[in-house]
């Protein structure tokens, strides 16, 4: 493989991997900071010691995600360098703003409030610990939405002039306000809060099983889990549905291919979308989904949308002769494996918070112990998700700006990825049952108790 290819699926390996933590730091900082509210605040004196307990319970496994997150992030950073000098060289002067935007005004808050939020438990009022967490989930969404501005500057470019053969930011108004940031922000965080709280699940019905002593406190887990993921999962078709809209007009490249729609049509009253073959051959298994394609963009203004085949010869017109059309089949499948996870983890959510909150999680035992096994699907949610948003904009880095085949560095060789590809793939290999370890035995032997008589547990 030449390096080009090479790097591409170095850069692939080593996001996603980095993504499997991302989400779970978003909605875990927001739930640990929930549990300390509650803690702060609640009327029985008997809850507050065991909430507290859970803050440090939970708050533990956000540690242990926070830090396999930034390391593994700090490595994306030397990608642009080493692997993408040309992307660099032509988006430094964008790409290089939010990026360092990200670093003063959220990574430096998120870091130093987590430290004194770790520290500072009998040092602090409880008032004031409860404010560093929040602090700390304030600063962790705000690296996102900053990661998320040069994302969808390259998913849609706006505010920018070409000048010398590089892209040079005209105004940073626009590129804040992208509304192609909105419909990635809100769907991000969204996935964040159903990641946590099918972990909520998972960890509690675990815990309820295994752990007696444990056993009130994770059946009121179990009950606020389920309302957490149900308004995450809520959240993230919300705001799929809405940011489905706006591809219609920001990228129909990539909506087309989502349904695999190679010929223009009307989508009212009915779609019917079948034709998944990368090459426009009819495939012999298909999916359909009588007038959800319509659903997804009602709003549309035109009337009707394009095909890939429409797309492409007006992208031949514009930006000459070539090939636009991304990995079909691959979105496809990846954005029915995204929707069909997600209809999983809100069946689970309604079913969980119905035996919860009806006090008959002991009826149903085999439920209890099925729900660890859920724990993947938001992982493969994400996955897929982030697969839909990278690779549909293929063969576009920046879209109608700069192809990838001309961003990867000039004297990059193969040997030069494979070493790396290898070395940071058994590395993050080696974080990931070393964090699994460390988090297991943190489950297994930590017990949140709760004091019925009223003394100190």
């Amino acid at each position: 493989m030449d390096a080009l290819l090479l790097s591409r699926w170095q850069f692939a390996i080593t996001t996603i991997y980095h993504f499997l933590f991302v989400p779970l730091t978003l909605g875990l900082s927001i739930w640990v900071a929930l549990l300390e509210t509650c803690s702060v605040h609640t009327a029985r004196p008997r809850w507050r010691d065991t909430c507290r307990q859970l803050v440090r319970f939970f708050g533990t496994l956000f540690l242990i995600n926070f830090a396999l997150g930034v390391v593994t992030g700090i490595v994306q950073e030397f990608h642009f360098g080493m692997n993408w000098s040309e992307y660099a060289r032509f988006m430094g002067d964008i790409f290089g703003a939010p990026l360092a935007l990200e670093a003063l005004t959220a990574f430096f808050l998120e870091s130093t409030f987590l430290g004194i939020w770790m520290f500072g438990w009998d040092k602090l009022s409880p008032k004031l610990h409860c404010a560093c967490i929040w602090l700390v989930a304030l600063g962790s969404n705000l690296s996102a939405f900053w990661i998320l501005v040069a994302n969808s500057f390259m998913q849609h470019p706006v505010g920018y002039v070409v000048n010398g053969g590089r892209a040079e930011m005209s105004d940073f108004f626009a590129l804040v306000t992208n509304h192609y940031v909105l419909g990635e922000y809100t769907h991000a965080l969204m996935a964040g809060l159903t990641t946590t709280g099918v972990l909520i699940l998972a960890v509690s019905a675990w815990k309820y099983v295994h752990d007696a002593a444990s056993r009130y406190a994770f059946t009121q887990t179990l009950k606020a889990g389920a309302i957490f993921l149900a308004v995450g999962v809520l959240g993230v078709m919300g705001t799929g549905h809405m940011h489905t809209q706006y591809l219609a007009q920001a990228n129909p490249m990539k909506l087309a291919s989502m349904e695999a729609l190679w010929e223009t049509e009307n989508p009212a009253p009915f779609a019917v979308v079948a034709d998944i073959d990368q090459r426009g051959q009819r495939n012999n298994f298909e999916i359909t989904v009588p007038a959800l394609f319509s659903f997804m963009v009602y709003n549309e203004p035109a009337g009707e949308i394009k095909g890939i085949n429409a797309i492409n010869a007006e992208w031949e017109q514009k930006y000459g002769g070539g090939d636009y059309r991304p990995d079909v089949c691959g979105l496809f499948w990846a954005f029915r494996t995204m929707v069909g996870a997600g209809g999983l983890m809100l069946l689970a959510a309604l079913l969980t918070g119905f035996l919860a909150w009806r006090g008959q999680l002991e009826r149903f035992p085999i439920w209890l112990k099925l729900l660890p096994c859920l724990l993947p699907l938001p992982f493969l949610a994400n996955t897929a998700g982030w697969f839909v948003a990278e690779a549909g904009r293929q063969p576009w880095i920046v879209v109608g700006l700069q192809k990838t085949a001309t961003a990867v560095s000039p004297n990059l060789t193969s040997l030069d990825v494979w070493a790396t590809l290898t070395g940071f793939t058994l590395l993050y290999l080696v974080l990931i049952v070393i964090a699994l370890r460390i988090a297991c035995r943190h489950i297994r032997q930590t017990t949140v108790t709760y004091d019925a008589e009223g003394g100190r547990a």
